[in-house]
């Protein structure tokens, strides 16, 4: 959108996140004293109806749950250009995204987060939603004045009406928490599908990974010994690909947790999160370095690319338009274009544009896997040459570097080979503008087996 400084009452202070269809800024409502957030219609996507309505039905789910456990919507409006616009309640601490930034969490916490969390999708499945989307960074953390915190679900982009989700045609979710009845349109789904998502985010937040897909999920005590065997069969069971053998409801997901956690407690949160984890676990984060960055967008929707026709090459951008590459077109299957948040590299926090394609983009995460794909990623600020050169893969053999330059880019080739008997190869570049400017700095990944087709990418990259 073209920054302005003020949105009706809503004095706007600096931009939280940019998703596929949107922006969400902190504002300030200046007759209440409190801080807010206003998400607004990106301007190209005005002349769409259809997406209009999806974007004004996302505040009216969001009003008709009506719960204390997901985001509230005070206010609904359109700009002097017809951009509609919907102000909700500022969670302040952030997501569990998050606190995820330093590793897996204490089991207790992990356990209390997720049935908080499974607490919030019961509340909208009761106001008779689905929400199709539940994961780390859709789910919020707000502060109170008695220093407990709040959970609330968030993002009712993709929520449906369970009235009507026998009927849905197109496949939704994002790679990793998604349950296979919505990759498969038509085949219709209800709350059970958020039971699956919401075992992904137990999942990730006892591991520091995203399971792999499903049906092919490592069992958690292999990524973390003191797992006990009854938080691991509560986890596996919401993961099941069969829904008849998940847990029926959010609610009953929920009472397991609380029961394994114990007496329900507060959780209680701090506007920057602080927490450490065990320096044991510490390793599970690097080692899955590669996989958090591409899974860090906000609202990532994966889409199943048409065919080629014929071409040896694809074009894919990004949703802002701002970041464009070619890749071989055997690898143009899946694309995620909603961006990413730096902050997975440890830069400054934020969304900006950035985009993953590959064959399988369920198979990302897993570096035994054989990948062909491509991950490039946009920062507005901070160094990321600094942060990639030093990034490690456990599991791979570092191949070594080379410089790279080109008439617009340079930096430097990072290789690994062999990751967990992988035939394929893993390599990772900082790129900075040739001329001496600072920023935009970019950040590419690029998994591929049979041949090498770095440069070619690397020298299809556009940013605008």
């Amino acid at each position: 959108m073209h920054f302005v400084e003020q949105i009706g009452r809503y004095r706007l202070e600096r931009r939280l996140g940019t998703g596929a269809f949107g922006t969400v800024w902190l504002a300030h409502d200046d007759v209440l004293e409190a801080p807010v957030a206003v998400k607004v219609l990106a301007d190209n996507w005005a002349h769409r109806l259809d997406i209009v309505d999806r974007f004004l039905s996302e505040a009216r789910l969001l009003r008709r749950a009506d719960s204390n456990r997901v985001v509230q919507v005070y206010d609904i409006g359109e700009l002097p250009d017809g951009r509609p616009y919907f102000v909700m309640e500022y969670a302040d601490a952030g997501t569990l995204a998050d606190l995820l930034t330093a590793g897996p969490l204490p089991v207790s916490e992990v356990l209390r987060l997720t049935a908080l969390a499974a607490r919030g999708a019961a509340a909208l499945h009761k106001a008779g939603i689905v929400h199709r989307d539940i994961k780390p960074t859709n789910v919020l953390l707000r502060t109170t004045p008695d220093g407990t915190g709040r959970v609330l679900l968030a993002d009712l982009g993709l929520a449906k009406s369970l009235a009507n989700a026998s009927g849905l045609t197109l496949a939704a979710g994002s790679a990793g928490y998604q349950p296979p009845e919505q990759a498969q349109p038509g085949s219709g789904i209800d709350e059970r599908a958020d039971v699956y998502s919401l075992g992904a985010v137990g999942y990730e937040l006892l591991t520091g990974t995203v399971p792999g897909a499903p049906g092919q999920v490592v069992r958690p005590d292999r990524l973390r010994p003191d797992v006990s065997p009854e938080v691991q069969r509560a986890l596996l069971r919401a993961l099941e690909p069969d829904r008849e053998r998940r847990w029926p409801t959010a609610r009953a997901f929920a009472e397991e947790l609380e029961r394994l956690a114990g007496t329900p407690a507060p959780v209680r949160v701090k506007a920057t999160p602080t927490h450490k984890p065990h320096s044991r676990h510490r390793s599970i984060a690097l080692m899955a370095g590669l996989f958090v960055v591409v899974a860090a967008g906000a609202g990532a929707l994966v889409l199943n690319l048409p065919s080629s026709s014929g071409s040896s090459q694809l074009e894919v951008k990004d949703s802002t338009g701002r970041v464009a590459v070619e890749v071989p077109a055997a690898w143009g299957r899946q694309l995620r274009d909603s961006g990413w948040n730096p902050q997975a590299l440890g830069l400054q926090s934020g969304q900006e544009p950035g985009l993953a394609v590959a064959d399988d983009l369920a198979k990302w995460q897993d570096l035994s896997a054989d990948v062909n794909g491509v991950f490039v990623g946009l920062s507005e600020h901070g160094s990321v040459t600094t942060k990639v050169d030093a990034l490690a893969h456990s599991g791979c053999h570092y191949d070594g570097s080379h410089a790279y330059a080109s008439a617009t880019w340079r930096g430097t080739i990072r290789t690994w080979s062999d990751c967990s008997g992988a035939t394929g190869t893993l390599s990772e570049t900082a790129l900075r503008l040739v001329g001496g400017t600072a920023q935009p700095q970019v950040y590419v990944q690029i998994r591929q087996h049979g041949g090498d087709a770095t440069t070619r990418i690397l020298r299809s990259l556009r940013v605008t």
